[in-house]
Formats: structure tokens, C-alpha cells, sequence
């Protein structure tokens, strides 16, 4: 085997759906992956698949159809000994279903989030510190946290009821390092983005990208705000150095073009946080690395404040996997460079990328 700083992308498997899909999830601790989406007759989806040598098999098939579209999902509440998925659904509802129960929907938790849809959803607690928690952002413009122990909002971070509220689109959880701290960023449809400190209920900081926010990931959530990547529509994204936040400038950031249409999502590699992908209307698919400056501090020209500086990002390697956008990707966290995605042509792929070493075999990941 061979080292090499372009990795490759080995188009594994593809699957053709019969409906609709807006989310792809590997199941923690196991080959199967999850899909969730909206049938044609406009209820909702939840296909689960296993990674065989020879492809993917369906199970489960009573485990189908829920009354309602699904947009977004997690097992980022989960527990690893348990295998449930939170969903969010089109009439506004947050369910939570057992993906064992193969003899019905599953269903062991529901509440209605949101009026409208529920654009974004996230989970932190099951694998790290502090409790387990949903978030959710809706159509209606709010971001609510869940406990999924009670079936009301335990804070709702943006009650703004006027006519005008923006659409939530996206959520992530972060700064989860000990009991204690916990933050969450939302992005909305009007390019602003707030940093959420769940400590104190208040906002601790907010920025506008100038287009809409389609997502947002922080490249670990359980560890001190380190770096967080925010996807727009017309083709930009912002990755935000998070160590030093400046009164008024706030935090350094580099903006970068990508696939010359929306960029869809972004999602760091779970074993490297520092090498992360892009998704794109285009049907691209990008992974890119990035390079820490040399200075990571430098003095604010005005007040003399310390004030960070962003590194760079380097394109490792681009491939247009589909001639629709890209909707939902997730690094397998088992097997480094296996991913899972779904595009809007209806199909669902498995690609491998050899991310840091290249092999001149490529083997089945999961024998």
C-alpha cells in the first residue's frame, strides 16, 4: 500500500428506492444502514438495508410506512446498546422509533414539534456526556430541545411567532466536553446562523452567510468547539475556526466555492475531523482537508484583542456521483472511508474512499 493525498472513490453499491429520500444513517454498531423519506402517496418512508459482499439486502419490510413524509433523522440520542431513530416528520411531529419492532411502526415516542415541517433534527447524550437530548428546527422558525423522557419542548430558543419568522433549516449540537457545557447552532433560511449556550439559555454569538443555511456540523460534537462547517445555497460554504471568539468580529473563517450549485450538506470524518465532505445540487460529491495556519492567534487591528485566524481547505478529490442533488450522507463509523448517501433520483449508494491510504486491492469493508 501506497500513501497519497488524493484518495480515491470506489462507487460500491447502489440501491433504487421506491420513494422519495431526504435521510441515510448507518446503524451504530452494525452493517445496516437506514433510510427515511416520502412514498409517492406522501406517507413516510423507513427502509432498513444490510451491507452484504455482494450488496445490499432489504429487512424488515413491515417496518414501511408512517402517516407522515419524514425530513430528517438521528441516533445521535441513542444509546449504543439500543437502536432507535429519531425522526422528524412533515406534519410536524418528532417520533422516536425502536428499529427492532419489526411487527409494527415502531413508534415508542411522539410529540408535535413544530407547526409545519420539521426541517432539521440532531441528538447529543447517548455516547457522550451530559444528557440525552433532541433538537429540532421547524418551518415555523423555532429551534426547540427535547427531553425524550417528557413530551414538551425543555427550551425553546427561537419564539419569534410574527409572520416573518425565518425557516429553521438546520441544527447541530457541540462543546459537549464534560456534564456541564453544551452549545447549539441553528441556521436559517435567510443566511443567519446562532450560536445557542444551552448553559444559559442565551445566545452567544451570530453571524449572517449571506445565503441560505442548508447545514451545519461541528467536527466533534463531544470536545471544545474546534471548527464547524456551514453549507449554503449558491454553491459556498464557511468553515469557522471556533477556538477564539473576538467581542465584535466574532470567529475567523474561511469561505469556499463548491460544485457550482447548492452545497447540500457536509459531514467530517468521524475518524479524522479534520477531513470532511461536501454534497451538491449538482450530484457532486467532494472531499476536502483542512490545514491549520501556522499562527493560530493574532492581535485585532483595532482593540488589540486576540483574534483567530482561519486555516485553509484543500480539494482532495471531487466526483459527481448523480445528475441529482445529493440529500443525505453519513461516514460509516466503523469502517474509515465507507459511506452511505441518498440522491433525489431515488437511489442509494455505498462508496468507499480510501480517505488516507490508498489500496491497491480494495477488499469488502465489512468481511
Amino acid at each position: 500500500m501506497n500513501t497519497t493525498d488524493a484518495p480515491n472513490m470506489i462507487e460500491y453499491a447502489t440501491k433504487s428506492l421506491d420513494f422519495t429520500p431526504h435521510d441515510s444513517k448507518w446503524i451504530p454498531g452494525s452493517a445496516r444502514i437506514v433510510c427515511c423519506g416520502i412514498s409517492p402517496s406522501g406517507k413516510g418512508a423507513i427502509r432498513i438495508y444490510e451491507l452484504e459482499r455482494n450488496g445490499t439486502k432489504d429487512l424488515f419490510h413491515n417496518l414501511s410506512f408512517r402517516p407522515q413524509g419524514i425530513k430528517c433523522s438521528t441516533f445521535g440520542a441513542c444509546p449504543s446498546s439500543e437502536q432507535s431513530i429519531a425522526v422528524g416528520e412533515y406534519g410536524g411531529d418528532l417520533v422516536i422509533c425502536d428499529l427492532n419492532r419489526h411487527g409494527s411502526s415502531g413508534e415508542i415516542f411522539s410529540v408535535h414539534a413544530h407547526e409545519g415541517i420539521v426541517n432539521a433534527i440532531d441528538g447529543i447524550g447517548g455516547t457522550t456526556y451530559g444528557p440525552q437530548e433532541l433538537a429540532t428546527g421547524g418551518k415555523d422558525g423555532c429551534v426547540n430541545v427535547w427531553d425524550p423522557r417528557v413530551d414538551k419542548a425543555v427550551v425553546t430558543l427561537n419564539p419569534d411567532k410574527s409572520s416573518s419568522a425565518r425557516d429553521c433549516w438546520a441544527v447541530a449540537f457541540g462543546n459537549s466536553y464534560s456534564n456541564e457545557e453544551r452549545s447549539l447552532m441553528a441556521g436559517f433560511d435567510n443566511g443567519d446562523i446562532k450560536l445557542y449556550d444551552l448553559r444559559t439559555n442565551t445566545i452567544r454569538w451570530e453571524d449572517n452567510v449571506k445565503n441560505g443555511v442548508t447545514s451545519i456540523q461541528f467536527d466533534r460534537p463531544d470536545i471544545e468547539m474546534n471548527k464547524i462547517v456551514v453549507t449554503t445555497l449558491e454553491s459556498k460554504f464557511r468553515c469557522y475556526d471556533m477556538r477564539i471568539q473576538h467581542s465584535t468580529d466574532g470567529f475567523a473563517f474561511k469561505s469556499e466555492r463548491a460544485h457550482r450549485s447548492t452545497v447540500w450538506i457536509s459531514k467530517h470524518l468521524p475518524q479524522n475531523r479534520d477531513v470532511f465532505m461536501t454534497g451538491g445540487g449538482n450530484g457532486g460529491f467532494n472531499i476536502y482537508k483542512y490545514r491549520y495556519p501556522q499562527k493560530t492567534v493574532g492581535k485585532h487591528e483595532r482593540d488589540g484583542a486576540p483574534i483567530g485566524i482561519a486555516g485553509s481547505v484543500e480539494l482532495l478529490n471531487s466526483r459527481v456521483i448523480s445528475t441529482q442533488p445529493i440529500t443525505s450522507f453519513d461516514w460509516s463509523p466503523d469502517r474509515e472511508g465507507l459511506c452511505c448517501m441518498s440522491t433525489l433520483d431515488q437511489m442509494m449508494r455505498l462508496v468507499h474512499s480510501n480517505v488516507t491510504i490508498y489500496y491497491d486491492v480494495f477488499e469488502f469493508p465489512y468481511a
